[in-house]
């Protein structure tokens, strides 16, 4: 096998370790937000709190209408300076489901 051989690469192993990347990188991603979600547990100056005054964000629950629409509340909104028409990135922690365990 020579260097060259190894720069080629199949297109479906390429493919398969691009997918196995992507899902450890939202499996870290997933339990960054958990992380950040527990932290915000412990009162006003929590780690959210802190990240929301400095970075422009905001953590806050809210319920998953018909659709799968959520709400932004309007304190964020407001805290945010964000109107309709504008563009957000959302990251989405289950809290809890209210299903029938049947």
């Amino acid at each position: 096998m020579t260097d060259e051989d190894d720069a080629t690469w199949p297109p479906a192993l390429w493919a398969k370790q691009f997918q196995e990347a992507s899902e450890q990188a939202v499996e870290q991603q997933t339990e960054f937000a958990k992380q950040m979600m527990n932290a915000g547990q412990s009162g006003p100056s929590s780690l959210p709190g802190i990240a929301a005054s400095s970075m422009g964000t905001a953590t806050f629950k809210t319920r998953v209408q018909s659709g799968g629409r959520i709400s932004i509340p309007d304190a964020e909104r407001e805290a945010l300076d964000i109107e309709e028409g504008d563009i957000v990135q959302t990251v989405v922690v289950p809290v809890k489901r209210n299903r029938d365990q049947s």
